[in-house]
């Protein structure tokens, strides 16, 4: 007979800890369970996976199980003949979505964001100056860049081109060969988006600002081309420190008070 002591002690939540639900416990299970099968996108979920008896659920906490997987991507669901649960592909864009409702209602400052893009895009430009980009993603940056060669005819045209910009960090960040630190990159481009005060700022006409993101970004090139990950990763950090103080500048001048006449 073991002594109580050998025994492990109870597993006790934190105070104030939300107590999780039976689905999400659930889901939780079947999800630990797909990432140790080693299934693919497209795979049928084995039954008996899903059996209640085994589960020890109900049917109805087994179909809100499934709705928290399907909702996080992992999973699609079918019905009719040949229907059941399989493993699906989650959608790098659907993953965004959801980190961006996550700031929906406080999010961080443009401070917060550039602290974090003068550290990563300097190594995403090096890295693609190290050959990390094919001939065919070096071509979309230089489309990308010819989108806002021209004069903007309109401010709704100026605008467009300061979304081509971005876009531009967004293809070089897909194309890093390091997936987390491209896929963060491309999250804090999707935050500058959908900050109202970087829309607004981004609306501002500013063709001085244009020739020179123009201009960064044509030497970015060059230096990339070259396979110069040194120069690139200099060029990318004085871009980022002067994008932020842009930046910076406009969002305080919109805070202040309008002066009276």
């Amino acid at each position: 007979m073991s002594d109580a002591s050998d025994r492990p002690a109870p597993v006790v939540p934190p105070q104030g800890a939300r107590k999780r639900k039976r689905p999400d416990i659930v889901a939780e299970a079947i999800r630990d369970r797909i990432m140790q099968s080693g299934l693919s996108p497209g795979d049928r979920i084995p039954a008996d996976w899903l059996d209640t008896e085994a589960l020890k659920v109900s049917r109805g906490t087994l179909r809100e199980a499934l709705k928290v997987l399907e909702f996080e991507g992992l999973i699609a669901t079918k019905t009719g003949p040949g229907g059941g649960a399989f493993i699906a592909a989650i959608v790098p864009e659907n993953a965004l979505r959801m980190l961006d409702n996550l700031f929906l209602f406080s999010p961080p400052s443009i401070a917060d964001i550039y602290a974090i893009r003068k550290l990563l895009e300097p190594e995403l430009a090096a890295s693609a100056a190290g050959g990390a980009l094919s001939p065919e993603a070096f071509a979309a940056l230089e489309a990308t860049i010819r989108l806002y060669e021209a004069e903007p005819l309109s401010g709704e045209e100026e605008y467009r081109q300061r979304m081509a910009e971005l876009d531009f960090h967004a293809e070089l960040a897909r194309n890093s060969p390091n997936r987390l630190l491209g896929f963060i990159a491309v999250f804090l481009l999707s935050l500058l988006r959908d900050m109202t005060v970087c829309r607004e700022i981004y609306r501002e006409p500013h063709p001085e600002l244009r020739e020179t993101g123009l201009n960064y970004q044509v030497l970015l090139l060059r230096a990339i081309k070259a396979g110069d990950g040194p120069r690139a990763r200099q060029i990318m950090r004085e871009h980022m420190v002067e994008a932020e103080k842009y930046m910076l500048e406009r969002a305080v001048l919109r805070e202040r008070p309008a002066s009276r006449p």
